[in-house]
């Protein structure tokens, strides 16, 4: 049975809403309506959102609106900071909220701050005496702290270590290692001493393959230089199955939690964000995380036309359930920033990209887009051609700063003077009087929607406020759409294959229960590997 969504009032208001109003150009609602910035904008604490140049009339978003009353978006989110069991498929709450929050929250009825707050205190005693040089690698400080994890374990605080390069202490530097490719081990570890490199486990569950993997080999390079016994000093980690690191050696003060109510890509702002406090001191990630508290008490508090998180929900429900379009482009014009598209991939997509419904029904709707980008203006030279005449429907967020950490302000205004033309020009392109006489090759239709996020500078607390902005944005959607956010189940099957396979590659076995493609690509393998040996 499909969903019923789509019966909604709301719904079948906003389809034939669509349909009335898809021939709409933004050169026409910017000349009837002079006062659409202002109108179309929000603001909050530096934090500026304007959707005016996104194909929305004011009926528009009342009907969005109103969808929104009928999926019962308000009472979900009193749900979701009540700890409730909003993770429905695996009965866990959502409760990265907790995480920030200076107000006491419950799961299942027990006061998880407490032991949030003792967790910070721990990390904070650790971080200082790394700092200090107190928590050492045998009598050296460490220079150096390598991340090992993936996925929620890696993206965040790689994010935000990059974000904050101001920031950055001038040791311990940090380093992130995800992939399972040994040259990407074998790259971070190679210019590094082990005598004076920490290493962080990063997994919920201590069984991630890929992790485990590179935890392993990262560990035998520490015990071939220093022994089994020194090597234990370099080690920690950040689990929810502490028995699991004791098992592969972490000594038990230098194991920090993890909680099944938190998923992972929502855990930065848990003991995974170490190596942000290791590479920025105890004070940054604590700004970083009242940031996300602020975003969090607007979340919880705004009413839904002066909420950011909603606004932004509603424009992608808009666009992509309603308009169909299927792509959105995450643009930061700021350098800091460009890891931010592989860190809203994972948050959006692995999310919301689902078609199930949360009690098992096919959605039969579009949910999440493709969400993908990178850097300006590196953009601009390379698939920017696509995004102004392109035949396929895009939309996109310009991410940018007012101010810069750094004193080039001629580069500074360069910058922002492409971010500001490139949305322009997408919207308004080249009005009938421009085109005049114009070989059609030189013209631009303009029409192609885009929402512009200028924050007042990249420091830890707007950082947090955009981050949880993201975070809260893809809860609305997941709610109105009627799917669950929190579990990533799409993920196992590929998992369980690649377990099934490693064998077969190791130990040369017959594969004769895969198909035949996957059979000739494993007999290629085998044959070329083994070539590759009897030559050395």
């Amino acid at each position: 049975m499909p969903s019923t969504r789509s019966a909604l009032p709301a719904w079948q208001k906003l389809a034939q809403h669509q349909c009335a109003t898809s021939r709409a150009h933004l050169r026409d609602l910017f000349k009837e309506d002079s006062a659409r910035f202002e109108k179309f904008s929000l603001e909050l604490d530096g934090l500026l959102l304007d959707y005016s140049k996104q194909l929305v009339t004011g009926e528009t978003m009342e009907l969005l609106r109103a969808l929104a009353r009928e999926c019962r978006v308000e009472p979900a989110i009193a749900a979701m900071f009540a700890g409730e069991r909003i993770n429905n498929t695996e009965k866990r709450a959502a409760l990265h909220v907790a995480l920030r929050s200076e107000s006491p929250m419950t799961v299942d009825g027990a006061n998880v701050t407490g032991e949030v707050r003792d967790t910070l205190a721990r990390m904070s005693r650790f971080v200082r005496g790394v700092h200090a040089g107190t928590i050492n690698g045998g009598g050296r400080a460490f220079t150096d702290v390598v991340n090992i994890g993936i996925g929620g374990s890696d993206l965040g605080p790689r994010l935000v270590c990059a974000a904050l390069g101001p920031y950055l202490k001038s040791r311990p530097r940090p380093h992130f290692v995800s992939n399972v490719d040994g040259a990407a081990l074998a790259s971070a570890l190679e210019p590094l001493d082990p005598r004076t490199t920490l290493l962080v486990i990063a997994s919920k569950t201590f069984t991630t393959q890929e992790t485990l993997l590179n935890a392993r080999s990262a560990r035998a390079w520490l015990e071939k230089k220093l022994g089994r016994a020194a090597a234990t000093k370099h080690l920690c980690a950040v689990t929810a199955d502490p028995a699991r690191a004791a098992a592969f050696g972490v000594a038990a003060d230098r194991v920090f939690p993890m909680w099944d109510w938190v998923g992972g890509r929502y855990s930065l702002w848990s003991a995974v964000g170490l190596p942000i406090a290791l590479a920025t001191g105890m004070k940054v990630f604590e700004d970083l995380l009242g940031g996300g508290r602020e975003m969090d008490v607007h979340f919880r508090d705004a009413p839904p036309e002066r909420s950011l998180p909603v606004t932004l929900a509603l424009l992608e429900i808009w666009n992509t359930t309603f308009r169909g379009v299927a792509s959105r482009a995450v643009l930061p014009y700021d350098e800091r920033l460009k890891l931010l598209p592989a860190y809203l991939q994972q948050l959006e997509m692995e999310s919301c990209g689902k078609r199930v419904t949360r009690d098992g029904q096919i959605a039969g709707y579009p949910t999440t887009s493709l969400t993908w980008g990178s850097a300006g203006t590196d953009g601009q030279h390379a698939y920017f051609q696509w995004l102004h005449q392109g035949t396929q429907a895009v939309t996109a967020d310009f991410i940018a700063c007012c101010r810069a950490h750094h004193r080039l302000r001629a580069h500074h205004d360069a910058l922002i003077s492409n971010f500001l033309a490139q949305t322009e020009a997408l919207a308004f392109g080249t009005t009938g009087a421009e085109s005049a006489g114009l070989p059609p090759w030189r013209v631009f239709e303009g029409n192609r929607p885009t929402t512009s996020i200028l924050l007042d500078e990249l420091s830890p607390r707007a950082l947090g406020m955009l981050i949880a902005l993201y975070e809260h944005k893809v809860y609305v959607e997941s709610v109105i759409w009627d799917i669950n956010a929190f579990d990533q189940w799409g993920v196992e099957l590929g998992k369980q294959l690649a377990g099934r396979i490693l064998p077969e590659l190791e130990a040369g076995a017959t594969a004769s229960a895969h198909d035949s493609s996957t059979r000739g690509l494993i007999s290629h393998y085998r044959k070329q590997t083994k070539a590759m040996r009897r030559k050395k």
